[in-house]
């Protein structure tokens, strides 16, 4: 149509990174919640005080590139649909499955639980909703294991049709599982609790300590190369930090959520900016300068700080700090 491939690839990102954001069903936002001891919904609510002003202004920024952008001509989706309509049986009772998904989010079920019913009522969809040949329980389980693809006739369809299945995730639960054991490590050798007192020996406003917060988890996203771990090693440094300050633990969380699940994208050797370069077929410092609402986040959350806006502040722990003055001077 026109449009430059950074600026498709910007709004993409944008998007994709504000849903995973504000969704009790991301990984990120779960890991980000649970390490700094917060509650999933809490978490996501303090969120939108940061995350609303972005996108809003993300939105307005692509509004004003797509109205001032010359389009060539208007998009064809024909062929995909005819390949769509041909391979599945389309119906509005296709979109019962999501919209009980979204009702159990609604009711605040767990994640895991809600993860397993809509995984449950899809597999149950195929054999209600859909007729394929040679779909079996067997060939389910196999599906759900290995993958699965289709052919539709339609290249660009049959992509995005095409599964990896539970060893396609075993990547990302290797990493999961490797950050665990390096921060465990880090923690019970000491190693954590030095650099923690390096970063943080003298911080004490809110403003700096959220500034501080945002700039290592940054800085963890560039030397890990990878978002959960950047999150459980920045959640462990700075959670005894927020609360010796009397700071809530959902500042941290946001904090952290602010600055590393979306600045992860923006990173050429990060495994997301790997990812996104890879699927969208442009470079990572190409499109970074389009990605309006990644960019924005980290910079809205020390705003918000600066500002003092929903954040109330605790009494400080005095036993904390003792407990954090004798360690220090048993190091010593």
């Amino acid at each position: 149509m026109g449009y430059s491939d950074p600026w498709i690839a910007g709004a993409i990102i944008s998007g994709a990174y504000f849903g995973d954001k504000v969704s009790p069903l991301s990984d990120t936002t779960v890991i980000a919640s649970s390490t700094a001891g917060v509650d999933l919904f809490e978490h996501i609510r303090y969120l939108m005080f940061t995350t609303i002003p972005a996108i809003v202004i993300a939105l307005i920024v692509f509004f004003i590139v797509g109205m001032t952008t010359g389009t060539e001509q208007s998009p064809d989706a024909s062929a995909m649909l005819s390949a769509l309509g041909s391979t599945f049986n389309l119906s509005p009772w296709t979109l019962v499955i999501p919209a009980i998904t979204m009702i159990l989010i609604g009711m605040r079920v767990p994640t895991l639980k809600v993860l397993l019913i809509a995984s449950a009522m899809g597999a149950a969809g195929i054999f209600i909703f859909q007729s394929h040949e040679g779909m079996d329980i067997a060939a389910l389980a196999t599906s759900l294991w290995s993958g699965a693809a289709l052919s539709t006739g339609n290249p660009a369809l049959d992509n995005l049709v095409t599964t990896g299945g539970i060893l396609g995730m075993m990547p990302t639960v290797y990493l999961v599982l490797s950050a665990m054991l390096f921060g465990s490590v880090m923690i019970g050798s000491g190693m954590l609790t030095r650099l923690t007192d390096a970063f943080t020996s003298r911080l004490r406003r809110r403003t700096s300590i959220v500034s501080a917060t945002v700039t290592s988890g940054l800085v963890m996203n560039c030397c890990t190369a990878d978002q959960y771990l950047s999150l459980i090693i920045t959640g462990n440094m700075y959670r005894s930090l927020y609360r010796r300050n009397g700071l809530e633990p959902r500042l941290l969380s946001r904090a952290m959520e602010d600055s590393i699940s979306v600045t992860s994208v923006l990173i050429p050797w990060n495994s997301c900016g790997l990812t996104q370069a890879t699927v969208l077929g442009v470079g990572t410092l190409t499109y970074l300068p389009c990605c309006v609402f990644n960019i924005l986040t980290p910079l809205m959350s020390i705003l918000v700080a600066r500002l003092g806006f929903k954040i109330p502040v605790q009494p400080r722990n005095a036993a904390a700090d003792c407990q954090v003055r004798v360690a220090r001077n048993s190091a010593i």
